[in-house]
């Protein structure tokens, strides 16, 4: 492989492990074939055909989005069958010829980057509730593009500078640690300096769930809560939402377009560069 998963997660790069678990002859995999797929399509490995490739391009996508894992069944036919539990996907593959594969494809997100202003003990205890939560908190920074989660915790210095950057940079969630007293005074400093009306509305302030917290600690869980909140109300994951998908017109397959799909200028896809000479064939 080129990348190995562990330099993949090193650089907070997302990707889903494919791996054959089963296979009915004539399939050109074997068990324990493994391939990494990358958010733009990319896949590095082995686990088949190009037929087999397409089917997995699409699924290991879909799995991207959602952050479930799955167990891929591709038999040979024309249409999808139903999956007989729950956790499986069965998709015909009509490319195949007579074979079959089973593949578990476990998707492996980067954890999503919070910049945590200021030291004060809510700052530090969100820092140290926010990693098991799969949340990587930077204490005492300011927010960076990139960045999911933006979190003002300090207290009074320079509250507006730090929320402004978090706005700029384009954050996800953008919680300002202040009483509704304080919250309002930084909005309204903030609005005379020109910010929208529509990013100030994205400015949560007190930040967190109302749970009646009092403690340090009760706080930052509040404002723990509120970020698993925001991350599970995303519809698709954005390393994948921009991939188009379509339908290959000789073979009839769903594919998703990667660097290495086989397509044509007026935009048609295709699951192999078998199907995309056939095309070509019959418009010629």
């Amino acid at each position: 492989m080129t990348r190995s998963a562990a330099e993949l997660e090193a650089a907070g790069v997302a990707y889903v492990e494919a791996t054959v678990v089963r296979c009915v002859p004539p399939s050109s995999a074997r068990p324990g074939d493994r391939a990494l797929v990358l958010g733009d399509g990319t896949i590095d490995g082995f686990v088949g055909g190009s037929c087999a490739d397409a089917t997995v391009r699409l699924q290991a996508l879909r799995a991207l989005e959602t952050g479930e894992a799955v167990l891929l069944r591709i038999l040979p036919g024309a249409e999808d069958g139903p999956a007989d539990e729950p956790g499986a996907v069965v998709v015909a593959n009509p490319c195949l010829s007579g074979g079959a594969l089973e593949l578990f494809l476990e998707p492996h997100l980067p954890p999503e980057r919070v910049a945590v202003a200021g030291d004060s003990p809510v700052a530090l205890a969100v820092v140290a509730q926010a990693a098991p939560l799969g949340f990587a908190a930077r204490p005492g920074a300011r927010a960076e593009p990139g960045d999911f989660a933006a979190v003002v915790a300090s207290l009074g210095h320079d509250d507006e500078g730090a929320v402004r950057e978090a706005l700029a940079a384009g954050c996800e969630y953008v919680g300002l640690v202040a009483s509704r007293k304080r919250g309002a005074t930084v909005l309204e400093a903030l609005r005379a300096e020109g910010v929208a009306e529509a990013d100030l509305a994205r400015v949560r302030t007190p930040a967190g769930v109302d749970i009646g917290a009092r403690t340090h600690a009760e706080i930052a869980l509040a404002i723990v809560a509120e970020l698993v909140a925001a991350r599970r109300a995303r519809a698709v994951a954005p390393v994948a939402a921009a991939l188009r998908e379509g339908v290959d017109p000789v073979c009839g397959m769903t594919v998703t377009v990667g660097p290495d799909t086989p397509t044509t200028p007026d935009g048609h896809a295709f699951c192999c560069e078998g199907c995309r000479a056939t095309w070509l064939a019959r418009v010629a």
